[in-house]
């Protein structure tokens, strides 16, 4: 999809690309054909790819970070336009002077859904690959993790500005990528970066963008990160 004269994907990494502390980025997509011309973005922008298995994603991002040496995985989903390098690099920061295994920012949700990062070491990564038998777990990355917190030490990093999980931010619908065109064509430039700020004002001002897509229901991920 087109957005402000890009494909969506182009944006979900640019977005993150000013990080100081991330120094690899790797598509990870799958073996699919209709999934060759994400392939050949990524070599015409010099990113390192992966391509694996559609169902069992977990997998997909253990072999990725195995065959490129990885010590800490990054999830970033594709469908969320919105992500933000500094909210990134501080739950990176977490994950380090905390010692911790996994750190996301969903459980409880306290920012828009889209804005969604979660972190893991690839000591975790592996045990989650190794040991998850559901299909669930298996498609869903995380979830075996969420599952077994006896097995991690976990944090969530929450908004110290407020709850803002009632804000749709992700890209899933027609009405999402109404509402993510409408926020591109007020604030994107080729220059320089929007933030999360800027969107939040932006909803201020113009409180009718983010209302195109206010009935879409949030993801069944938040609940099932509980267990439900």
């Amino acid at each position: 999809m087109d957005i402000a004269g890009y494909p969506l994907i182009h944006h979900v990494f640019a977005r993150l690309k000013p990080s100081t502390l991330v120094n690899k980025f790797i598509l990870a997509t799958t073996d699919l054909p209709q999934d060759d011309a994400l392939a050949e973005w990524a070599a015409q922008q010099g990113l390192d790819c992966y391509r694996g298995s559609e169902t069992d994603v977990l997998d997909r991002y253990y072999q990725a970070a195995k065959i490129f040496k990885v010590d800490i995985v990054v999830r970033v989903t594709a469908d969320d336009p919105f992500k933000d390098y500094r909210m990134l690099d501080a739950m990176l920061a977490e994950l380090e002077t905390k010692k911790k295994d996994f750190i996301s920012n969903n459980n409880p949700p306290s920012f828009p859904e889209g804005m969604d990062l979660e972190i893991m070491t690839f000591e975790s990564l592996q045990k989650a690959a190794q040991q998850a038998r559901d299909s669930f777990e298996r498609e869903h990355v995380t979830q075996y993790i969420y599952r077994h917190p006896e097995m991690f030490k976990i944090a969530n990093f929450r908004n110290q500005e407020g709850d803002f999980s009632d804000l749709r931010w992700t890209l899933d619908t027609e009405a999402d990528l109404t509402m993510t065109r409408a926020v591109y064509e007020n604030l994107f430039s080729s220059k320089s970066l929007f933030q999360y700020e800027d969107i939040l004002l932006l909803a201020e001002r113009k409180p009718e963008i983010m209302t195109i897509n206010k009935n879409q229901k949030r993801s069944a991920m938040y609940s099932a990160k509980q267990g439900n």
